[in-house]
């Protein structure tokens, strides 16, 4: 099994005959990723590497049977992207774009609440299940099938470690990029919730960052239900107070949110935190023989 998709997932490309969407639509094609459609308003009747394209993701529903959808649109446009996936059926949302206004998700966020999609990012890398499908930008070779779930706030930090995972011999089930804006759809908890359910997964490791609260939580909830060995890291460690790392929820607000808070959460929770990534498939190797 994978969490979120597999080989049977339908996928709508939204923003399909721009730069990125057809360079990377392209490149899930090629991994194998079933592409049924893509979306530009105005633009219906065309082609892009042979998938079709639609005005509306609800005619492209309707034509293809998407189920999945990628956004690659605007910021400014985004949120209205996403909430038109929403209505129109799709089941799960990936919203690659960086920059979408805050009050903007908020609103996005709430209507895809009423419609029960689930949206994962914005600004996030995607997620990709090895061998089967690749719903998202990152470079689909270093990615190797097996058991180990990865979720994380950084695209390209989750590149490296999983190129040590491969290099380690341990392969992933789901790899998952849950992006580093202040306001995201899937959050830790509920993908660690979807790795206790995989059968596939038998190990996981989680990659934080400074801001906000949302490692110690993931490590109460680990604490409180995962029997499952978790390894982790936490990027940003030598941040200073106030000073913003890139992403946009990653800073470090009135004394909260700094990778101290979160590593001594995750130690008290049982959770071995590594020093460098380099470190984590040597940790993980440890606790799954534990």
């Amino acid at each position: 099994m994978s969490i979120y998709i597999d080989e049977k997932t339908r996928v709508c490309v939204q923003g399909i005959t721009g730069r990125d969407g057809g360079f990377h639509a392209r490149g899930m094609l090629d991994y194998g990723t079933n592409v049924v459609a893509g979306v530009t308003p105005g633009k219906g009747g065309q082609s892009v590497e042979d998938v079709p394209v639609f005005d509306t993701v609800r005619e492209a529903v309707e034509k293809t049977g998407a189920d999945a959808s990628i956004v690659f649109v605007p910021a400014r446009f985004a949120a209205d992207a996403v909430v038109e996936a929403g209505e129109a059926g799709i089941e799960l949302v990936v919203a690659i774009t960086e920059g979408v206004p805050t009050l903007d998700a908020a609103r996005m966020y709430a209507r895809l609440h009423e419609t029960g999609t689930r949206l994962v990012g914005p600004n996030c890398p995607g997620l990709i299940s090895p061998g089967k499908c690749k719903l998202g930008i990152m470079p689909g070779p270093i990615h190797e099938r097996g058991p180990i779930g990865v979720v994380s706030r950084s695209g390209t930090l989750t590149y490296e470690v999983v190129d040590g995972l491969r290099r380690h011999g341990l392969g992933q089930s789901t790899v998952i990029g849950i992006g580093g804006d202040p306001i995201i759809g899937t959050n830790f908890i509920d993908t660690l919730e979807a790795f206790a359910r995989d059968p596939e997964t038998e190990g996981i490791v989680l990659i934080g960052e400074i801001g906000g609260t949302d490692e110690e939580e993931a490590a109460a909830w680990i604490e409180r239900e995962l029997d499952k060995p978790v390894v982790s890291f936490i990027a940003g460690r030598t941040a200073p107070p106030g000073k913003r790392m890139g992403h946009a929820g990653a800073i470090i607000a009135g004394g909260k949110g700094t990778a101290e808070e979160k590593m001594e959460a995750l130690k008290a929770a049982g959770v071995p935190v590594a020093e460098r990534p380099s470190e984590i498939p040597e940790l993980l190797s440890g606790s799954l023989r534990g």
